[in-house]
């Protein structure tokens, strides 16, 4: 089979298209066809060894997925497909079954073909939707509900989402407002619309006003993509509020010892990755109150273009990666 693959951390040059062997399941999993996968923050970050986080969060990285080189060679974490084949004593899904889910941290999406445990992040595909969106539908969900439901997060609360453009930041704008609460979000000038499509009360653009200096305060803030810090939040927090941060090493810490200010808290919620988590996601768009918002879409030979553009953090939603042509079937 296909796969894009890569054997040292580097920039995205370090990936390449090769034939690799086919993996077979084993009596509790399926194997997934896959249609349609995405190049993501976790992506990039893990094929460089986090460099761009710092030292210590570059040890971190390596001493996970390899301290010399990756010990996995097949990123990509998301994906959607058909199920090629099942083992013995699977009895949930069948041949044939339309199937999207997460590998997580295992990665193995950027191929033809992933196995996986039935009872893993998989599920049957929300009806009417197609592969490619099927494949974006996990990562920023799956994040925003795990962060949205850490904090507690209920109606009448009043949220601000930072980086409301992203995979997890669309993904929180809408599931906030599903939950009931009232959502300012900030994105930059050419997203505005887009957010706003989305269900936000009210948008933020970040290159004409900040949302720290303006007066306002929120019960939660979501900082969707790691450029904001506790410290620089914390006067825009209500007394009991939440920082809800999803990256950067020092908020870990922060989150771990339980540090407040005036009773301002930080949190660094670990995404869970289930089947329950992929089966309430399918509901919300089978229900009209999710999408997900697909920004580019590349075929799987221009990983590294599309791995390029991921690293500008100028995309809206996420990007697509179509390994078969039936990617948007």
């Amino acid at each position: 089979m296909r796969a894009v693959v890569y054997d040292r951390y580097g920039p995205p040059e370090v990936l390449r298209l090769e034939e690799v062997e086919r993996p077979e399941p084993m009596d509790d999993e399926v194997l997934v066809r896959i249609h349609a996968t995405t190049v993501n923050r976790a992506d990039c970050a893990t094929r460089e060894a986090n460099r761009r986080n710092g030292l210590a969060a570059s040890l971190l990285s390596r001493l996970v997925f390899g301290i010399r080189r990756p010990k996995a060679r097949i990123l990509g974490s998301e994906f959607a497909g058909e199920v090629e084949a099942v083992g013995a004593t699977v009895s949930e899904l069948a041949v044939g079954d339309r199937v999207f889910g997460a590998s997580g941290l295992r990665f193995g999406a950027h191929a033809e073909f992933i196995r996986c445990p039935e009872g893993s992040a998989l599920a049957r595909m929300p009806a009417g939707v197609t592969f490619e969106e099927a494949a974006a539908a996990c990562d920023g969900a799956i994040n925003a509900l795990t962060s949205l439901r850490r904090v507690g997060l209920r109606a009448g609360q009043r949220i601000l989402v930072y980086g409301a453009s992203g995979s997890i930041g669309t993904a929180a704008v809408q599931l906030s407002r599903d939950f009931g609460a009232d959502v300012t979000a900030v994105c930059n000038t050419k997203n505005v619309e887009l957010v706003r499509s989305l269900g936000a009360d009210r948008v933020i653009d970040y290159t004409r006003e900040d949302f720290t200096k303006n007066g306002e305060t929120y019960d939660v803030i979501f900082d969707a993509v790691g450029k904001q810090s506790f410290r620089r939040c914390r006067r825009s927090l209500s007394p009991g509020g939440t920082y809800i941060a999803t990256d950067g090493l020092l908020n870990a810490v922060l989150a771990l010892v339980s540090s407040r200010a005036g009773g301002r808290r930080v949190v660094f919620p670990i995404p869970r990755q289930t089947k329950e988590n992929v089966r309430f996601v399918a509901e919300l768009i089978e229900g009209g109150r999710y999408r997900a918002v697909i920004d580019r879409r590349y075929p799987m030979e221009q990983v590294i273009d599309a791995t390029r553009y991921v690293e500008t953090e100028q995309k809206a939603g996420n990007v697509i990666l179509a390994v078969t042509d039936g990617s948007g079937a």
